[in-house]
């Protein structure tokens, strides 16, 4: 019952990965901020899973890429728990876009991509920073992707936002220490519902298929193993660490070619 006292916000929680995260804090005893910015049924229900594990928690509708809700998503945190341990910048977004067709992005698209993907978490721990100063704890994780890495992905556009999140995360860690460590996640294929419905049953199970022969643990990523790292970074194990991008992919990037 070691982290029964913590409060935790994490952001895009109302599926996929997110959901994941806020139901593996919960698990842990840590009490759980469930954000959504669209589908409220689904947070409530990732909501009631958390609450059937015994801990507190909380749901709230916030945007990130509006200042203005990340601030009020950390004020009604403050008003019900009166502190916030851990933030998880989960929430992301994304336009698919053929890397050769350099038509096929707009300057919004850009926009409106870093507005969430990386204006987003710079807001939300703006908002945290104070809390988390003035209780002399905090541990932030952002979750970004290989893309930021490697640059592959669904767009240019995304993964620019992703290396930019990540070379953010190295300036945080430096200026929000020694109370607040920050670090990063970067999975690879997670095969969530998004996908699923994206691209239908078949296409789903291909690619299943074939990141379990592609990389070299023969595995297909979950929310679940993804979560677990960030949850690595979140609690116990990840005390002496800040500013570490940690790649979780079974080793998809390896497989890349060169």
């Amino acid at each position: 019952m070691e982290n029964k006292d913590k409060i935790a916000i994490v952001t895009g929680s109302s599926s996929g990965l997110g959901a994941a995260v806020a139901i593996g804090l919960a698990k842990k005893n840590v009490n759980v901020v469930i954000n959504y910015s669209k589908n409220k049924e689904e947070a409530l229900k990732v909501q009631k899973i958390c609450d059937d594990y015994g801990v507190k928690t909380l749901c709230i509708r916030a945007n990130v890429s509006d200042d203005n809700d990340c601030r009020h998503l950390v004020e009604e945190t403050i008003k019900k728990f009166n502190k916030v341990d851990v933030l998880v910048n989960n929430a992301g977004t994304t336009k698919f876009a053929n890397h050769q067709n350099l038509e096929a992005l707009s300057d919004e698209d850009f926009i409106d991509i870093y507005k969430v993907n990386v204006i987003g978490p710079y807001q939300m721990t703006r908002a945290v920073e104070p809390h988390m100063k003035k209780n002399k704890f905090g541990s932030i994780v952002n979750v970004s992707s290989i893309a930021g890495i490697t640059g592959i992905g669904s767009s240019i556009a995304y993964a620019a936002s992703k290396g930019a999140l990540n070379t953010m995360t190295l300036s945080l860690a430096k200026a929000l220490g020694p109370e607040i460590r920050v670090n990063t996640v970067c999975p690879g294929f997670i095969g969530t519902g998004w996908f699923l419905d994206r691209f239908g049953e078949e296409k789903f199970n291909k690619i299943i298929k074939n990141q379990e022969e592609i990389t070299p643990l023969k595995r297909a990523g979950t929310p679940e193993d993804i979560a677990k790292s960030v949850i690595f970074f979140c609690l116990e194990g990840g005390e002496h660490i800040t500013g570490e991008l940690l790649v979780s992919d079974a080793g998809m990037h390896l497989s890349l070619p060169r």
